[in-house]
Formats: C-alpha cells, structure tokens, sequence
C-alpha cells in the first residue's frame, strides 16, 4: 500500500490550489447532471482511525447541495442490526437515484475489524469477501457509481494525530480504544486491509489508495476520482450490462401445465389436520425464537388462487408479536428509485421473527417483465441477483419458503365471477384482474422460466395445487413445518 502512495506525486501548492478550486466547482456541476440523469452515487470512506475522513469528508460536501446528498457515519451494528443478515445495514443506505451517499465507514471496517480480532476465520472471511462483491457488483449493474477510498496514514503519523486529539478534552473523545489498538497492530491490519482491497478491487467498484498525511492533497485526489469517474458513468448511462451465468444449484421442476390439480380433501380430513399442524406451528415458532432463527414465507400465485386464505391459516399458528405478513403492491415513489430489491431488504425479519410476504420480489421478472415497467436486461438480470439474494439469507440461516399457488383458468374464472356477483366480495376483483388474466399464456411462460432459472437447493419452489384451497392450506402448513425443523436441526447440530 505505502509503495502505490508513493507512487502518486503530490503538485506543488499552487498548481494544488488551482486544481482543488476547478474540482470543487466541477462537482458542484455534476451534482445537476447526477441528478437530472437519475444516476445513484455511493461513495465509501474506509482508512486507518484518525486518518482524516470526516475531516476531508466535509470538505467534500462543502459546495455541494445538501438536498440531493445524505451521509452516513457507520458505527458499530446496533443490537437490532445484528439480527438482520450482513449487508441489511448497509443495503437499506443506498441512494435514491440521483443523489449521493457518502459513508464515513462501511463494510470493509466491519469484516476488517471482526478478522484482525479473530472473530471470523479464513473461511468466513471468504464468505463475507464474495457477499460484498456480490453486493457492489449487482449496485453497478442497476445503475449505481461507486467509489471506494482508503485513507492512509503510517503508524508515527497515526499516533501523533492521535495524541493531539487526546490532549484537547473537546476532540479527545473523536479517539477510540479500537484506534490505540489498532494504532498498536498497524502492521497486522495493513495486512489485512491490503487483502481486502486486493480481493474486492473491481472495475465497478475500484479501489483508491489516498495518501492522508497532507488533508487538502487527499481532498483534491477524491475530488479528481469522483468527477472523473460520474462523467463515465453519465456517459454509459443507459448501455446494457452482461447477463451473467446462474453459479448457484438448481433443482428439476415440473411446469404448470404439468401440475395434477386434481386433488382435494373433504371438510372432516381438512379439519382435523388443520387444528393438529396449527398446533404443530405453534410450538415450532417459541423454537424459532429461543433459537434466534428468521423465517422468510414469499407467497406468488394467479389472482383468486387462494394466497390471502392459505397465509390466514398459517398466521393464525403464529403468536401476533413474532411475525408480520407484507402486502406487496407497486412499488412507491422513494422505492422505484432504489433497486428493486431494496424494499424487500428493509422488510425482513429480525433473527427469531417470520415474515411473510404476499407477493415478492419475483413481481420483477413476472408483472414488470409482461408490463414493460423494466427493460428486458433488467428483469433477465434478476435471475442471477434473486439467487443471490436468497442466498444471503440462506447463509444467514433464515428458513427460506417459496410458495406458487397453482390454479387452472376454468377455476379462476368461477371465483372472479363469484366475486363480481357478491357484493362483500366485490373489493377483491378489479379491471386489472380481468385484464391480467387476457394475458394468462404470457404469465404462465413467464412464471415456468422464473421456476426453472430460481428453484435452487437452498431456497426451492413449492407449487401448491389449489383448486381445493383446502388442500393448499394443509400442504402449506406440512411444508412450513417440515423446513422449520429441519432448519431447527441443523442449528442444533451445528
């Protein structure tokens, strides 16, 4: 790291003068053109304690609009933060489009802090390093520019700033016991830091080494390296990203036409299985919660198919201040202006709580796809990052249930017409409905491509044959169950 400082040369005074002057107006201009193309910029200070990034940070931000930026200061996870997977914290900050967040601090400190403290192995560093590109990699590909900065200051320089800090009571708590320790290991987690940012140095997401020891020099080397890199980004604005290949295991499933929906239960079978597997899920959710395990049930299906009953009867199992169920409908304002999976990160559980979402994410490549409310590489994008979204929860240990509510066109058209003829049930059947199911052959070639592209061994696909909603809701609690205790097993065993 010190060698590729070195090899930056520092301008003489003036010429830096000159420059810090002409960057600091190009950005304030850019900030317009940002803003005016919709472009989200994610802009990251990472470095050594007492290096200068809040410092320089406000120098940044100085002649910028303070309405069309936010800034960040990510402390230590907060007790509920830890409860949500990794990248929930941050995942949750990502602009708006057209507007820049600044993050004082963010995931490398995090996973940097937890390896140098030996609270994660060389195994689940690993882990955590594919995360993290994974994360940045599918920020780019939906439009956003990110810039990564490492502030760098060697050890007599780190320890000098801090002994000013502590000598003046009003700066002295800007001095944590984390930067005497790490003051104290800098070497160790220089080490560390330059593994990192060898393994996360990508060209969406580059990495950039700021000599720290002058703070005007390391304000103008961002400055240069974020106008530079937002008039490339505005000038590729609207190209198409690569779709990449599907790396995560997937499992055979057979296609909707091919599902028997013959099958039924009469009202004495119903019944007697549905107070013996309520009573079952009961239990099974205090085990959740003693166990700390999230559970996450995503529920897609044909209009009428019976999704509002079948969620009923497993929420009436549940204890009321342990699960929320999340209606989703279009997306608001302040959420298409985010990715599209931002509204489902913020929506998730905390770990021992469930979550139950009607209608998900896959509205991505089902109703946006057929409705033309994204481009075609943005929904066939989506494969790859749904796989990766729900691989994320996956590693965090979440039960993961994915339910499609199965139905033939001669049923649906015997429950919209008993909705249009009941008026107590006339709420549930709008022009829309009726104008989705014209569309019935595009849907279902939509929904088996999703099935076959997402169904992978770790978050699968379960089709529930409902033209007997009776027989969907018991399949649904058996399978509910079934995942909570295998899940349940393999932590305890673990």
């Amino acid at each position: 790291m010190e060698k590729t400082i070195a090899s930056i040369t520092k301008p003489k005074d003036e010429e830096l003068k000159e420059r810090l002057s002409a960057a600091r107006e190009k950005l304030a201009t850019l900030q317009i053109k940002v803003k005016e193309a919709k472009l989200p910029v994610l802009v990251l200070f990472e470095g050594f304690g007492a290096a200068g990034k809040g410092s320089v940070l406000s120098k940044i931000i100085k002649n910028m609009d303070p309405r069309f930026f936010h800034v960040e200061t990510m402390d230590q996870p907060e007790p509920t933060e830890l409860r949500k997977p990794f990248l929930y914290r941050y995942f949750k900050r990502i602009p708006e489009n057209g507007q820049f967040t600044f993050m004082d601090g963010g995931w490398m400190e995090e996973i940097v802090r937890d390896r140098v403290h030996e609270q994660l192995d060389e195994e689940a560093f690993g882990k955590k390093i594919c995360s993290i590109k994974r994360f940045e990699r599918t920020l780019s590909d939906n439009g956003c520019t990110i810039l990564k900065f490492f502030f760098y200051i060697d050890e007599n320089e780190q320890k000098k700033r801090m002994e000013e800090l502590l000598a003046d009571e009003n700066t002295a708590w800007r001095v944590s016991e984390e930067d005497l320790w790490q003051n104290k290991k800098h070497k160790k987690c220089s080490e560390v830091y330059q593994t990192y940012m060898e393994q996360t140095n990508q060209s969406y997401a580059p990495w950039y080494a700021i000599d720290a020891k002058s703070k005007k020099w390391a304000e103008l080397q961002i400055l240069e390296r974020i106008n530079q890199n937002i008039e490339t980004a505005l000038a590729n604005s609207g190209r198409a990203v690569p779709i990449l290949p599907n790396l995560f295991p997937l499992s055979p499933i057979p296609k909707l036409a091919d599902v028997d929906l013959n099958k039924e239960l009469t009202e004495e079978e119903y019944q007697e299985k549905l107070e013996k597997l309520q009573k079952r899920l009961s239990e099974l959710h205090n085990v959740l919660y003693r166990e700390k395990i999230p559970v996450i049930i995503a529920y897609e299906g044909w209009d009428a198919a019976g999704k509002g009953g079948n969620i009923k009867r497993i929420a009436a199992a549940l204890d009321a201040r342990g699960y929320e169920v999340h209606p989703i409908a279009s997306p608001e304002p302040h959420e298409k202006n985010r990715h599209f999976l931002w509204r489902f990160w913020t929506r998730l559980p905390k770990s021992g709580h469930i979550a139950i979402f009607d209608r998900t994410w896959y509205g991505r490549v089902m109703v946006e796809r057929l409705e033309g409310f994204c481009s075609e590489n943005d929904w066939q994008r989506a494969y790859n990052e749904i796989n990766e979204f729900e691989k994320e929860l996956d590693d965090w240990g979440a039960v993961i249930v994915k339910f499609w509510v199965q139905i033939d066109k001669d049923t649906q058209l015997e429950r919209f017409t008993l909705r249009q003829n009941t008026p107590e049930k006339r709420w549930k059947i709008t022009d829309e409905d009726w104008r989705n199911r014209g569309k019935w052959d595009l849907y279902e070639d939509a929904v088996n491509e999703m099935l076959q592209k997402t169904n992978t061994t770790y978050a699968p696909w379960h089709i529930l044959e409902s033209n007997d909603k009776k027989y969907a809701r018991i399949k649904a609690l058996e399978i509910v169950i079934q995942a909570m205790e295998e899940q349940i097993k393999k932590k305890k065993n673990s």
